[in-house]
């Protein structure tokens, strides 16, 4: 065997799933230990990471994706944090490069894992701007004049035959491709390849820095070399080799990147040292595999023939199911698509040296500190720990926008990001064992709760509206419910001191925003339990006890039998939003009127419930759906008016709002409407995938009534991938196994469900250092824990709550809807059974 060929097989070896934590954990493959890839001559440095507070990438590393919209792209990081950026970037019939933003033009998700071991998607030329639910549309406008105005069918009869001859086009001119990457075992490389799904398409492999660093490269032979000096420390450098399997049919190093853009779609570019491109043409089906890697000292040329890379890829596939989140049923396959949602969104935060989950449509300048990052904190612990873990942290590192209150951590304009980054600060607890986070957040915690009786305008201990302005759009931004009808008419009030935020308060004592005060107080008292503050907890505890007496004497209409804002001249703010249900979410709702909440208003159709759940505000509330014209004899087209126009429910006028959903899903489950919870839970996840699988998107918000086929917050190019959207299919695989974050035993888990429709599974869920699967059908649920079965019911559906196991004993709640076996093994222990009585026990073996 020649020297060239056992490289090359060695190079297989390395190409493996190594995590975040790739400094304290070596992965092998079944080829044997991870070694080196040949060529490269990694030398000792400086780990520039050491002293940080949470789990991240030892350097060097290669990570799949790099920075916002960057989704056919790859960071590599060197010594002393030197920094280099591969691209694909993929031409237009009419010779445009499409480079980077590349949302409008992503068009398949995964599988990816989330730790950037491996990630395949699909773009192409076609931004879906023009899709054919917009020409059904239009047909339909111009079929039945007399269900729209006069003004929208002209529109529509001048729009139709422009879009018809815009949509033919593109569809004749599409070029589409598939890229995928798989990273070496040691972390420093990625193997690659780039396949075309139409004839006449060209590619270029693009080499570069991700923001601007300095860097120089050169062409070496077909491939594309570069070194970097390190950011952090000056004497170290970074060396990169780009190695593709075929000669380029173009190839040159550039000025800047408008030289080489203009070099590759056919003008001239000066040349210079700055970024390179490969120009590959390639034919429909035909495949350009690729080798790229980082170290500390130049890489020799020596890349893997196609057949191994190939190999390489496909079995770095294989493992994302076997290693990460995945699941099965009409629920539990969301798992699948959450975890790739993620993956995707996952970005480098270079000025903290960790990864984060980018907020919203995948823009927005890098960490946001809004609500927004608090779902996605939440949903991360069930994809990836690391992640979790460094995403929140990067949060509470973050200092304040500009012209804010000088708070480090959850901004301050919204006054629901505090509540909410506690709640997912304390859910890692609860769901990792982890006291990092929460030692870090207390602080700044505490902080941002102390200030919020300023906005207490008449000093009674509730909390009113801050004022946004006079304008009706924005009013409610203060908890993110930007257009919400409740805040159109509430009034001014000058403020008095305070902690140098400039809004002035209002007269509009807000359910929502006391929930989340109340949120808050609950959730610093039980971080104060676990940090062994006394004191703190006692005082957290006694003004959650006084918002709770506060809103049900206050905010509790008994006629109406809802929570519901209030004036302070105490007239009643009646417009009904599913801001009425908050209070179960932060615990204040009384068990009576948790009954009423749910069983009255929440599963009445003429309100709230439906297939589609839950409408931003209630379907016979004279504000549903007044963002726009409505047509009620379109089967189809109900909301739709105009293209390229806001539709009737949009923004906070009837739409499905993902983080509404995530905070009624959790204060029902809550109080245990079990079934209810159940149900909710299935819905929403339905409504998740199916964007997801009709359009590969996870979009912001959704529409409120099932089979409309337009809606512009689902087709609208910025919010395609919106990252809070995933909230929507998570409260699904929280139904099947989650932590326990409202009381009780922090360590217990639930898992279970009585209304999940079908068997649905979940394996590798990480909780508190194990590893979990679940099985959840209609007369079997089986919970399996490191590898061995703990748990088995059979006979009746349960949902089973407070769930300890421990060294010689187990206890937990069981709610079952029929008569039920159940058995436990302890570990190393025999197995005990017990028969259950259909409805709640508890069960001690």
């Amino acid at each position: 065997m020649t020297r060239q060929k056992m490289a090359r097989r060695n190079f297989l070896t390395t190409v493996g799933a190594t995590g975040l934590g790739g400094s304290v954990l070596a992965l092998t493959t079944s080829a044997g230990p991870a070694q080196a890839v040949p060529g490269s001559a990694p030398a000792p440095a400086a780990d520039v990471t050491a002293t940080l507070p949470y789990p991240t990438h030892k350097r060097p590393f290669a990570m799949p994706g790099v920075k916002e919209q960057d989704w056919t792209g790859a960071l590599f990081v060197g010594e002393g944090e030197s920094r280099f950026a591969l691209r694909v970037g993929l031409l237009t019939a009419q010779g445009r490069l499409i480079r980077e933003k590349m949302t409008n033009y992503l068009w398949r998700i995964g599988p990816m894992a989330p730790d950037g071991a491996y990630k395949q998607v699909r773009v192409s030329t076609d931004d879906r701007t023009v899709m054919p639910a917009h020409l059904e549309a239009l047909r339909e406008v111009i079929a039945h004049p007399q269900q729209w105005s006069q003004s929208a069918v002209a529109d529509a009869t001048v729009k139709l035959p422009q879009l018809e001859q815009k949509y033919a086009q593109t569809q004749q001119q599409k070029r589409t491709i598939q890229v995928r990457y798989a990273r070496t075992a040691d972390g420093g490389g990625l193997v690659g390849a780039v396949t075309a799904l139409d004839d006449d398409t060209t590619v270029v492999l693009e080499l570069g820095t991700p923001w601007g660093e300095s860097a120089a490269f050169a062409l070496d032979g077909r491939s594309v070399i570069g070194s970097a000096p390190g950011l952090l420390d000056a004497e170290l450098s970074g060396h990169i080799r780009l190695s593709p399997g075929e000669p380029a049919d173009s190839a040159g190093c550039y000025a800047s990147v408008a030289d080489m853009t203009a070099a590759v779609t056919g003008g001239t570019g000066a040349a210079g040292n700055v970024v390179a491109g490969l120009v590959h043409r390639l034919a429909r089906g035909q495949t350009i595999t690729f080798t790229a890697r980082v170290g500390a000292r130049p890489q020799k040329d020596d890349p893997a023939e196609a057949h191994e890379v190939e190999r390489a890829l496909a079995a770095a596939e294989a493992r994302v199911r076997d290693s990460n989140l995945t699941g099965s049923g009409s629920v539990g396959r969301a798992a699948d698509a959450v975890r790739d949602a993620l993956s995707l969104n996952t970005s480098y935060d270079k000025d903290h040296l960790c990864n984060y989950v980018l907020w919203g449509w995948g823009g927005g300048g890098g960490l946001f500190t809004g609500w927004d990052s608090a779902f996605d904190c939440v949903d991360a612990a069930l994809v990836s720990r690391e992640l979790a873990v460094q995403h929140e942290t990067d949060v509470f590192d973050a200092p304040a926008p500009p012209n804010q209150v000088a708070l480090r951590g959850p901004r301050y304009d919204q006054q629901n990001s505090g509540p909410m980054h506690a709640y997912a600060v304390w859910r890692l607890y609860t769901k990792l064992g982890d006291r990092t986070v929460l030692e870090k957040a207390y602080p700044a915690l505490v902080t941002f709760h102390d200030l919020l009786p300023e906005w207490d305008t008449d000093k009674d201990g509730l909390l009113e509206s801050p004022y946004f302005g006079d304008r009706i759009g924005g009013r409610g931004n203060h908890l993110g419910l930007d257009d919400s009808p409740v805040y159109a008419a509430y009034h001014r009030v000058a403020k008095q001191g305070g902690s140098g935020d400039r809004r002035d308060n209002t007269d509009l004592t807000d359910v929502a925003l006391n929930s989340y005060y109340a949120l808050l107080a609950e959730t610093l008292a039980k971080m104060a339990r676990v940090l062994d503050r006394p004191q703190d907890a006692a005082r957290f505890a006694a003004q959650h006890a006084t918002i709770k007496r506060l809103l049900n004497t206050r905010l509790w209409h008994p006629q109406k039998g809802l929570y519901l804002s209030r004036y302070l001249d105490g007239t009643w703010n009646e417009v009904v939003t599913p801001t009425v249900f908050y209070p179960l979410f932060a615990g204040l709702a009384t068990r009576d009127r948790a009954r009423i909440l749910v069983e009255e208003h929440l599963l009445d159709p003429e309100e709230f419930w439906g297939d589609h759940v839950i409408p931003s505000v209630a379907r016979n509330d004279p504000a549903y759906c007044t963002g726009g014209p409505v047509h009620p004899g379109s089967e189809h087209f109900r909301y739709f008016d105009r293209y390229g126009e806001n539709s009737a429910p949009e923004q906070w006028l009837g739409a499905v709002w993902p983080p509404m959903n995530f905070t009624v899903y959790d204060g029902v489950k809550r109080y245990g409407f079990d079934e209810a919870a159940g149900q909710f839970a299935a819905r929403s996840t339905a409504m998740y995938l199916d964007a997801w699988d009709k359009e590969g998107w996870f979009p912001e918000s959704f529409d409120p009534d099932p089979g409309q086929s337009v809606m512009g917050s689902a087709v609208d190019t910025a919010w395609r991938t919106y990252s809070w959207s995933n909230a929507m299919a998570v409260q699904g695989l929280h139904e099947l196994i989650s932590d326990n974050p409202w009381g009780g035993d922090p360590s217990a888990i639930m898992f279970g469900s009585l209304a999940l429709p079908g068997t649905n599974t979940l394996a590798n869920v990480h909780l508190r250092g194990h590893t979990y699967a679940v099985s959840a059908g209609p007369d079997r649920t089986t919970l399996v824990r490191d590898g061995h079965t703990v748990f088995r019911a059979s006979g009746a559906r349960v949902a089973v709550r407070n769930f300890v196991l421990g060294a010689a004993d187990a206890s937990f709640d069981v709610n079952a809807d029929g008569p039920a076996r159940v058995e436990v093994s302890v570990p190393g222990g025999r197995t005990r059974a017990r028969k259950v009585p259909a409805g709640r026990s508890r069960v001690e073996l």
